[in-house]
């Protein structure tokens, strides 16, 4: 954050809007900006996403890295953002075979399909109840952009002293921000946890698995295909984070209570 406190942010703009209370007057409002972003990757494999302008290599690197497309920061030769496009030359020996997968399960197998080639996530990794807690005080504080409009999620990756904070319109390109923030970062996933704001369905819980990730933990509530993923790849989900309260719905080990 800027030392002066101000933050310029392409997360939003302001337009007119007319308040209405006991009476009614003009007002000066911050809504979130949103724009289409199209992702091309090896010149073959394109994806369009209606996401928040911002953070976009990072989004880039980190959607990848949870749709398996890459395995590691190697993988990525070069990658440009011009405006709403976003382009990725990748060199990974089995890239058509994984781009089939992900083309292929977005009509035909869904999370299904694509759980059977996630590993088992492995990790000793443990947090405390209190550490849990107050990295929600620290994701609500870090949401600047929710803050002045109410139009974001936030995700955070915490590791060690890194507290990594990405927002979008989408709950689900805010992880993979923050996910391709920690990869930049050299974080270890197999020792970190996610944080954030909203639901935990299947297709979140591949994305962490893939990564490695052996915890995430929401505000919000899981949905069962969430939690079967969740059951079968060995991570700990912990929903409706609120207060000093929490739900452990699978993995209870990996969180300390005591």
């Amino acid at each position: 954050m800027p030392a002066n406190g101000v933050i310029m942010s392409p997360m939003y703009e302001k337009v007119s809007a007319l308040a209405v209370r006991e009476t009614s007057k003009s007002v000066q409002e911050k809504i979130v900006k949103d724009a289409e972003i199209e992702l091309i990757v090896n010149k073959t494999l394109t994806r369009k996403f209606s996401i928040s302008p911002d953070s976009l290599k990072e989004f880039a690197i980190g959607y990848l890295l949870g749709e398996g497309l890459i395995r590691s920061l190697e993988n990525v030769k070069d990658i440009s953002v011009q405006e709403n496009t976003i382009q990725v030359q990748v060199d990974m020996e089995d890239f058509d075979i994984v781009q089939e997968l992900v083309v292929g399960s977005d009509c035909f197998g869904g999370w299904r399909q694509k759980i059977e080639f996630v590993d088992k996530v492995k990790s000793e990794f443990r947090v405390d109840k209190e550490n849990l807690l107050e990295s929600f005080v620290r994701l609500k504080n870090s949401a600047y952009t929710w803050q002045k409009t109410g139009g974001t999620h936030v995700a955070s990756l915490i590791y060690k002293d890194k507290f990594l904070s990405r927002e979008d319109v989408s709950r689900h390109v805010a992880v993979d921000k923050v996910i391709g923030a920690g990869l930049l970062e050299k974080v270890d996933f197999k020792n970190s946890y996610i944080a954030y704001s909203g639901r935990m369905p299947a297709d979140m819980l591949i994305k962490i698995a893939r990564v490695g990730i052996p915890i995430i933990s929401s505000n919000a509530a899981p949905t069962t295909s969430g939690y079967a993923v969740a059951q079968e790849a060995g991570v700990t989900m912990v929903g409706f984070v609120r207060g000093d309260r929490f739900n452990i719905y699978t993995h209870a080990h990996r969180i300390v209570l005591d």
